[in-house]
C-alpha cells in the first residue's frame, strides 16, 4: 500500500523533522522510572497528577511533543506501519514477524463478521439512537456472541470473591504499598490457581481483544449505514481494516489514497496515555469483570462532550466562521468573551500536539479540488495563526488532535455523527492493551474522598418533621 502512496509518507515524515526540530531545546524526560510504591505525588481534584500503575504500553510527553507507543515514535509508525501492525505491538510489546502478522491479520477478517451481534443490533431503533450509544450495546453484544460468561454458568466462581466492596485497605490509614490486598481470605495459593483459569476464559484475554478491534469497525461501520437509511454492507476479506472500514461505511472501496489517510488516522488516535476512557476501562477491568464490558465503560466515558466529539464540535465551529466571514475578528469576539476556540489547547500538551502535526498537511492533501471541504480548510489555516499569535507563546495553546481531523473525515466522505464512534474504532487497540497489561499484576482501584459533612445528627421520625 505504502509504495502508491509515497507522498503522503514524504508529507508525515517532513512533519516529523520539524517536530523534532522545534523541540529538540526541550528537557528530556524524567517521570519515566519504575515506581516504589507507595509513591508520593501532588494530586489534584478528579485524581489529576495521581500515579496509578505502571506501563509499557504507551507514552505521552507534553513539553517535547512526544507520543510513543511500545518505545516508537508515533511519527515513525505513521509512515512505516499499518493500523494492524500499531495493534499487534501494543498487545504483544513487539512488532510481529512475517508469520505472525499474517495469522494476526487472518484473524482480523475472520472477526470482522458478526451476524449475531448485527441482528441483535437491528432489532433496536438505530437511526434514532446517538452513535455512541449504539456503539456501546454493540460492544455488550460482541460479549454475548464470542463469550459464555452471560450464562448464568459463566458468573465468577464463589472463590473469586474477595468481599462486597473491597480490595483495599481501611479508608481511615494511609497506604503502605502493598502488592496484595488486605482483605483476601483465602490461601494465596488457591488464588493463583484461579487467576490462571480465568487467563484461560474466553472474554479475559487476547482472542477477545482481537475480537473488540475487529468487530468495533464493523458495528460502528453498520450504524453509520443505517442512520443513512441504508442497510449494512459485509466486509471485504480482501481489503485492509482501514480500508475495510471505509468501505463499510460508505458504500465505496476507498483509493489508495483515502485508504492510507484513514490509516494514518487510526494509528494516531489508537493510545494516549491513562486518559478518561482509558481509565474507565481499567477500572473495570480490575473488578476481575471482562475485556468487554471493560471497552464498553470506555465507549461509554468517550461518549461524554469532554472527552470525544470535539473534532465534530470543530467542523461545526469552522462553518460558523465561514460565514461570518471574518477570523481575525470571531476569534477576538471569542476570546475577549471568555468563549473557547475549539480544537485548540491540551491537558497534557504544551506543545504542538504531535497528532495534529501529521493530520494538518494531509487535510492539506484530501481538501484540494473539495468544493466543500476547501473553503473551511482555509479558514482552519488562518484560524491556527490567529489563536497561536495570540495564545501560543505565554499559555502553550496550540491545535490539538481534533482541531482537523473533522476536516480528513469530511474528506473521506464520513458523516460527523460518526466522528467519536471512529476515536473509538482506533482506541479500542490502546484500551484492550492496557487492560490485559494491567491485569497481570492486577489491583482493584479504590481510590478516596475526603468526607466534610457533618457528625451526630439526630434521626427524626417522618411524622415528626415539618413539611417543606
Amino acid at each position: 500500500m505504502h509504495e502508491k502512496t509515497q507522498s503522503i509518507t514524504k508529507l508525515i515524515l517532513k512533519a516529523a523533522e520539524r517536530a523534532r526540530r522545534e523541540t529538540s531545546a526541550e528537557p528530556e524526560p524524567d517521570q519515566i522510572a519504575r515506581v516504589r510504591w507507595p509513591v508520593a505525588c501532588t494530586v489534584g481534584p478528579g485524581l489529576e497528577g495521581a500515579i496509578a500503575c505502571e506501563s509499557k504500553v504507551g507514552y505521552v510527553n507534553g513539553s517535547k511533543g512526544w507520543l510513543v507507543y511500545r518505545g516508537y515514535d508515533v511519527f515513525d509508525l505513521c509512515a512505516h506501519s499499518t493500523y494492524e501492525e500499531v495493534c499487534y505491538l501494543l498487545l504483544h510489546g513487539e512488532l510481529p514477524s512475517p508469520d505472525e502478522f499474517k495469522a494476526f491479520k487472518e484473524k482480523l477478517v475472520d472477526y470482522r463478521y458478526l451476524n449475531q451481534t448485527l441482528r441483535l443490533l437491528m432489532s433496536f431503533p438505530l437511526e434514532e439512537m446517538n452513535a455512541m450509544a449504539a456503539l456501546r450495546m454493540g460492544t455488550n453484544q460482541m460479549r454475548q456472541e464470542f463469550s459464555y460468561i452471560d450464562h448464568r454458568t459463566g458468573h465468577p466462581p464463589k472463590m473469586d470473591v474477595i468481599g462486597s466492596d473491597e480490595d483495599s485497605i481501611p479508608m481511615e490509614t494511609q497506604p503502605k504499598g502493598e502488592r496484595r490486598a488486605i482483605y483476601e481470605f483465602k490461601k494465596r495459593g488457591r488464588r493463583k490457581r484461579m487467576r490462571m483459569n480465568r487467563q484461560l476464559d474466553d472474554a479475559a484475554g487476547l482472542q477477545a481483544a482481537y475480537h473488540l478491534i475487529a468487530g468495533l469497525a464493523t458495528i460502528a461501520a453498520a450504524i453509520s449505514r443505517v442512520q443513512q437509511g441504508k442497510l449494512p454492507i459485509d466486509p471485504d476479506p480482501g481489503l485492509s481494516h482501514a480500508a475495510n472500514f471505509l468501505y463499510m461505511m460508505t458504500g465505496r472501496r476507498p483509493t489508495p489514497q483515502e485508504e492510507r489517510v484513514m490509516d494514518v488516522a487510526l494509528i494516531l488516535y489508537a493510545d494516549h496515555g491513562m486518559n478518561a476512557s482509558t481509565f474507565a476501562a481499567l477500572v473495570v477491568a480490575s473488578t476481575l469483570s471482562d475485556v468487554y464490558f471493560s471497552v464498553g465503560s470506555g465507549v461509554a466515558a468517550l461518549n461524554g462532550p469532554l472527552h470525544g466529539g470535539a473534532n465534530q464540535q470543530v467542523l461545526y465551529m469552522l462553518e460558523e466562521v465561514l460565514e461570518h466571514g471574518d477570523v481575525k475578528d470571531w476569534v477576538g469576539q471569542t476570546l475577549s468573551n471568555g468563549g473557547r476556540v475549539m480544537g485548540f489547547g491540551h491537558r497534557v500538551y504544551k506543545a504542538y500536539d504531535p497528532r495534529a502535526r501529521v493530520l494538518a498537511p494531509l487535510a492539506a492533501h484530501l481538501v484540494r479540488g473539495n468544493r466543500e471541504m476547501e473553503p473551511l480548510f482555509k479558514v482552519a489555516r488562518q484560524m491556527e495563526k490567529e489563536v497561536v499569535s495570540r495564545l501560543g507563546r505565554d499559555k502553550k495553546i496550540f491545535p490539538n488532535v481534533d482541531f482537523y481531523s473533522g476536516l480528513v473525515y469530511g474528506c473521506l466522505g464520513i458523516d460527523p455523527e460518526m466522528f467519536t464512534p471512529i476515536f473509538a474504532v482506533s482506541r479500542v487497540a490502546g484500551w484492550t492493551a492496557r487492560v490485559l497489561e494491567y491485569l497481570q499484576n492486577n489491583r482493584i482501584f479504590r481510590p478516596r474522598a475526603r468526607y466534610i459533612g457533618e457528625f451526630g445528627k439526630r434521626y427524626v421520625p417522618l411524622e415528626d418533621r415539618a413539611g417543606g
